[in-house]
């Protein structure tokens, strides 16, 4: 009989999104245990990962873009 994990219906397989933010913004600051990382490749799907990183990179990019032009 399967576990819950490997089911994919429990509640690891719904905080998958919010695992690949918290990923994402970890890796943009450089801040990673390997044990977190381990966890998270594990559970993550690749396809969250890329559209957090995506998303993050937007709002980085915008973010300082926003600021030179305040500034200048």
């Amino acid at each position: 009989m399967p576990s819950e994990h490997e089911s994919g219906g429990g509640p690891e397989q719904r905080r998958s999104p919010l695992r690949a933010v918290a990923a994402v913004l970890s890796a943009f600051i450089g801040i990673r245990k390997n044990s977190a990382r381990d966890r998270d490749l594990a559970t993550i799907k690749p396809l969250h990962v890329v559209v957090a990183g995506l998303i993050a990179a937007a709002i980085f990019v915008i973010t300082i873009v926003t600021v030179v032009r305040l500034i200048t």
